[in-house]
């Protein structure tokens, strides 16, 4: 299992920050606490399985300004709501998570095996960033002056909890364009946990991760934009959104792991073509593809024209052969600059029988 820590704002916003003499203190201080909590996705990992257990539960601790994970327990699975809004949040969007993997994929949480969904707010003070650290998710509650509380977005909890999705599957190296890809699927599901949670279909869907997350003095509207990449935001603090929107302007870069909450931009933006021409609700083909090559096809060094490859293949096997959802998987693909590849395609096919089996069908 890899071993790094998955976070939802990027290291190029904090360093960005971390220039500003305002803002040095706090940047630097979530960056640090960052690298120091590496390795224990990779600790976690080894014992996880004996934490999993039947159905939906949920608990919710409180750090109380400090970095002593989990923290106290503040509300369990059926409690009453409490009397602060991010332990309500964190509460309400995790469940709004497992409900959606149970609902649309017949999975059971993260692991597929009923695990406890674990929550700590209030961690550390002025943190900047929420992140899953291999067995449970942490919030910081933002400075107030850039960012405001993590637990606000229900996509941004759909996006870490997803990361635990890839951690129990395809265990996508985070690096280069396997790890563009690992940040790519935690967008599109955190995506479709607010589309499901809203009622939305593709096309009145907004496509942005992380909308409201900024203070309303920053120029941005979310932290990313899987339909337009590069528009999210442009502010003086910040920065401007680097993402690419298609392989003529990958980036190529030894930052973040080789760019991976920079390049995850073309994969997204390959989805969320594919949805939209594919229409209704996402969640239910297009969305079905990605989940059946995240968890049962791609491997951990897959780059994005396996990606390509394989959803083109699970498009077939799903839903036919030269199908319009195969052919808007295509069609995706190749308006980010990616074609697929029909030889990769007919190697991968499996029996229609092995489809159904895996509980989407």
């Amino acid at each position: 299992m890899n071993p790094h820590i998955c976070c939802v704002i990027p290291p190029h916003i904090l360093r960005r920050l971390a220039e500003r003499p305002e803002h040095r203190e706090r940047a630097l201080r979530t960056l640090a606490v960052t690298e120091r909590l590496r390795g224990r996705r990779e600790v976690f990992a080894q014992f996880i399985a004996g934490l999993s257990a039947g159905q939906k539960r949920r608990t919710i601790y409180d750090d109380q300004g400090q970095t002593n994970l989990p923290g106290v327990l503040v509300r369990g699975e059926g409690d009453p709501p409490a009397g602060d809004i991010t332990v309500n949040e964190a509460y309400d969007f995790s469940g709004s998570t497992y409900d959606f993997y149970l609902n649309a994929y017949n999975r059971n949480s993260v692991d597929n095996h009923g695990l406890r969904l674990d929550s700590t707010v209030h961690y550390d003070q002025q943190f900047d960033n929420a992140f899953w650290d291999g067995r449970q998710m942490v919030y910081g509650d933002g400075d107030r002056i850039v960012f405001d509380r993590f637990t606000k977005c229900i996509d941004v909890v759909g996006h870490e909890l997803t990361h635990g999705v890839t951690q129990f599957t395809a265990q996508l190296n985070y690096q280069g364009q396997s790890g563009a890809l690992n940040e790519s699927m935690s967008d599109v599901f955190g995506s479709l946990v607010k589309q499901m949670a809203a009622g939305q279909t593709a096309d009145k869907a907004d496509w942005l991760i992380g909308a409201g997350l900024f203070m309303p003095q920053i120029n941005g509207v979310a932290l990313r934009s899987m339909k337009a990449p590069g528009t999210a935001y442009d502010d003086p603090q910040i920065g401007s959104d680097p993402q690419p929107a298609d392989m003529a302007h990958y980036v190529d870069t030894t930052d973040d792991n080789g760019g991976v909450h920079i390049n995850s931009g073309i994969p997204n933006r390959a989805f969320y073509l594919t949805a939209t021409q594919i229409r209704g609700n996402a969640w239910e083909e297009a969305g079905r593809i990605w989940y059946v090559a995240l968890t049962t096809r791609l491997q951990p060094n897959a780059d994005f024209q396996a990606a390509a490859d394989t959803t083109f293949t699970v498009a077939g096997e799903l839903f036919g052969p030269g199908s319009p959802q195969q052919q808007a998987v295509q069609d995706g693909w190749n308006g980010v600059g990616i074609s697929v590849n029909p030889t990769f395609a007919r190697t991968m096919a499996i029996p229609p029988k092995a489809v159904r089996k895996l509980g989407v069908a």
